[in-house]
């Protein structure tokens, strides 16, 4: 605390006061809730890793069946067509549009699996007490939060497609069941990374500092 009052950076838990993760305000301890937005009062929550963890698990658990059944089926008079998300990006390429096809797979698989690796590398950092990169992990985190909503790409295309495919006689268009556990593995994963508390990847560098200036000379 005397070297937060030094340097002229006193944080509010080196206050005595609790922070509100969803406004921000500062409170003296006492009430469970935020009096200003109502979310929870806490300052440091030990048991987000677990959250993190479970829900991490469950979007890897419905990321698989995702990937492997069918997210579009379409039937005709004469064909009954099922395609997968990388099968349906190679449908796309294979006609010419690239960039959709790009954009696809970005949103498909490329982001779904760059947050499961930033999410379980920042849980790891944290349960193993890594001291240095505490800002570029910091900023990964606000990164993979960011960027989650456009996970749901997919589902927004085959709903899109399902809604304006009027030719029921002659075609139809439905989404298969790969649809559903996309959208599930898009929901865990944001409450994976929602359930993840910040504050505690600048905990144990604040607490290695405290112990470097606290040694004798």
């Amino acid at each position: 605390m005397e070297r937060a009052r030094r340097k002229g950076q006193l944080t509010a838990r080196e206050a005595g006061l609790i922070a509100c993760r969803s406004c921000a305000r500062a409170w003296r301890p006492g009430p469970a809730r935020c009096p200003r937005c109502g979310a929870r009062l806490q300052s440091r929550d030990r048991m987000s890793l677990q959250r993190v963890w479970a829900w991490w698990i469950a979007g890897v658990l419905a990321y698989i069946p995702a990937n492997t059944y069918p997210m579009l089926i379409t039937e005709t008079l004469l064909s009954n067509d099922a395609s997968t998300i990388v099968g349906g990006a190679v449908e796309i390429a294979r006609h010419g549009d690239f960039v959709v096809a790009a954009i696809v797979l970005v949103a498909s698989v490329v982001i779904p699996v760059g947050k499961f690796v930033a999410i379980a590398y920042l849980a790891v950092s944290i349960q193993r007490g890594w001291l240095h990169g505490s800002r570029q992990r910091h900023r990964l985190y606000e990164v993979t939060d960011f960027i989650g909503r456009w996970s749901m790409i997919d589902v927004f295309v085959v709903a899109i497609l399902s809604s304006l495919v009027q030719l029921s006689v002659v075609a139809s268009i439905r989404p298969g069941p790969a649809a559903l556990t996309f959208a599930l593995s898009v929901i865990f994963t944001m409450l994976s990374a929602q359930s993840f508390d910040p504050r505690l990847i600048w905990d144990s560098e604040d607490e290695d500092k405290d112990k470097n200036e606290g040694r004798p000379a």
